[in-house]
């Protein structure tokens, strides 16, 4: 999986300084105040100032509001209050009717998450039947045992087959609730974002590897990480943290190529500055399932080949 580095990073393009000018600063009876001047005839129509200066000139008064003029002003009050109060009283009515229906899509997604995780868990329990049968025809045979062979070291490129073995675990989650944010930058900076994982994934590659998974996933070599809203999809199947990112290898050698690499120190840097929790540990034993089945999009079989 190779990552977009040409991708902007979200915090700086969420909270560079000085990128846009701060708005002023409202008072906050800014709204009442016009309201205020208008009815003491502080801001008037060209017009209106022009007949009021004339007014003025010839000796003459402005006429005074009549008691029909202070009744239309009570009535567009009474008016007001009283769309106010049917839009409160509709909003509080709607707010179980959407609160019923986001409990039912929650539910819906957890039944259909449960379903899909007892679906994967046959798939690997038939994997796992078929290659016992396969294994055993082929070891008939000097032919079979070397097609087992090709088979095998074809099914590990692929991650196609468990893997088990020492390794590094490496964890990253979002910074505790309620951490600040760092100077001139956006307060969800605080966030694992799927930059990161990408970032974290090729430097354990580079580190050199032989198997990755990000929280029991398998990685393969067309696997992608990417967002969707707030959660990040790895192989379109979404994850929530913490992100715990497990390399297969030696686990003293991983460490030494993984310390001090980029990958190493910008996540140092997002710890440092936004508080992000990362950390490395070493394991003895570490176990990673097979990859889910790719499916061809655009190889087929030439004709003539013979199957």
């Amino acid at each position: 999986m190779i990552a977009r580095q040409d991708e902007p990073d979200r915090r700086e393009q969420a909270g560079r300084p000085g990128d846009r000018a701060r708005p002023p600063v409202r008072r906050p009876d800014a709204s009442m105040s016009l309201l205020a001047d208008l009815f003491a005839g502080k801001h008037l129509d060209p017009g209106y100032a022009e007949a009021a200066a004339r007014r003025a000139a010839s000796g003459r008064a402005a006429p005074r509001p009549g008691r029909l003029r202070g009744a239309g002003v009570l009535l567009v009050l009474a008016l007001t209050g009283a769309l106010a109060a049917v839009a409160g009283v509709e909003v509080h009515r709607s707010e179980p009717v959407a609160a019923e229906r986001h409990s039912e899509l929650v539910g819906q997604i957890r039944a259909r998450t449960a379903e899909t995780d007892a679906l994967q868990r046959r798939l690997v329990r038939l994997r796992a039947d078929t290659e016992r049968r396969r294994a055993a025809a082929l070891a008939r045979s000097a032919e079979g045992r070397r097609v087992r062979r090709d088979v095998a070291a074809a099914g590990a490129a692929a991650a196609a087959t468990p893997v088990a073995g020492e390794g590094l675990v490496v964890t990253l989650d979002d910074a505790p609730r309620g951490a600040p944010a760092a100077p001139g930058h956006a307060a969800d900076g605080g966030r694992v974002y799927d930059q990161d994982l990408q970032v974290l994934v090729n430097g354990l590659w580079a580190a050199g590897a032989r198997a990755i998974g990000v929280n029991g996933q398998r990685l393969t070599p067309t696997t992608a990480i990417r967002a969707a809203g707030e959660a990040i999809m790895v192989d379109y199947r979404p994850l929530g943290g913490p992100y715990e990112v497990t390399a297969l290898g030696d686990a003293g050698r991983l460490r030494a190529a993984f310390a001090g690499s980029p990958a190493d120190r910008r996540l140092a840097a997002l710890r440092d500055r936004f508080g992000i929790r990362y950390g490395t540990r070493r394991s003895g034993q570490v176990r990673l399932p097979a990859a889910g089945a790719v499916r061809l999009r655009y190889a087929v079989p030439r004709e003539g080949d013979g199957g």
